[in-house]
């Protein structure tokens, strides 16, 4: 009688790991993945960005000269009364003198974010009071006149740097009177200024407020250079 030994040192196929065979199509097919997800769409998209919009690729970046003055997408926080001003934001900034507390940082691009707090929060109501009576005494208008809502709350992302027109016309008339300036002047700047519903449909006319400041700049620059001159010819 013939007797077979099985060596215990042989295994069979089912004996095997079922992990095997398969280590090295997964991290294949992982590192297929990662280079295309992660390396070859950015660079194509980023490619094509700069080639079809390339101001847009860039950040949308408001320059003058060679100087770079801010975004058209960012809006920045004016408070002198001949320029016109944005909306409130409800961005922060850790506080220099403790750092597990924040302080008010008006469109700190580093940290878009809003308040969160809803219509029946104490603390919104009393700060959109307040907001609506510092702008009523700073555009001259009556105790109890009516405010655009985009005047006295944030928006979602705490950056926007539109205001409505009905906002950018009731702060016309103050910066008229700061400039010096005929308050049709300043009125035709907003309308030029006025940017209109997407593709006619979408969203309300708004004005871009760096844009709107920095085109009055522009136009006190000649009356500027001309008062030089009449100043150095009197010498």
């Amino acid at each position: 009688m013939t007797t077979h030994t099985l060596s215990v040192s042989a295994r069979t196929p089912a004996q095997r790991s079922p992990l095997q065979g398969l280590l090295g199509p997964c991290m294949r097919g992982a590192l297929f993945v990662a280079l295309v997800t992660g390396l070859a769409y950015p660079l194509l998209t980023t490619g094509v960005a700069q080639l079809v919009l390339p101001a847009q690729a860039a950040g949308s970046l408001v320059r003058q000269g060679d100087a770079i003055v801010g975004s058209q997408l960012i809006g920045q926080h004016f408070t002198a009364a001949h320029f016109f001003h944005a909306r409130p934001s409800g961005t922060s900034a850790p506080d220099p003198q403790d750092a597990s507390k924040t302080v008010s940082a008006p469109y700190n691009a580093g940290a878009s974010a809003a308040s969160n707090q809803g219509p029946t929060n104490a603390a919104l109501i009393e700060a959109v009071a307040e907001r609506a009576r510092a702008y009523r005494s700073a555009n001259g208008l009556a105790a109890h006149a009516a405010v655009p809502v985009d005047a006295v709350t944030a928006s979602g992302s705490g950056l926007d740097p539109h205001i409505s027109l009905a906002n950018a016309q009731l702060q016309a008339p103050r910066v008229a009177q700061a400039r010096g300036l005929a308050p049709a002047q300043v009125q035709a700047l907003v309308a030029a200024h006025t940017e209109g519903r997407l593709l006619g449909l979408w969203g309300e006319p708004r004005v871009n407020v760096l844009a709107l400041n920095l085109a009055l700049l522009a136009q006190a620059a000649p009356a500027v250079a001309v008062l030089a001159e009449e100043a150095h010819h009197a010498q």
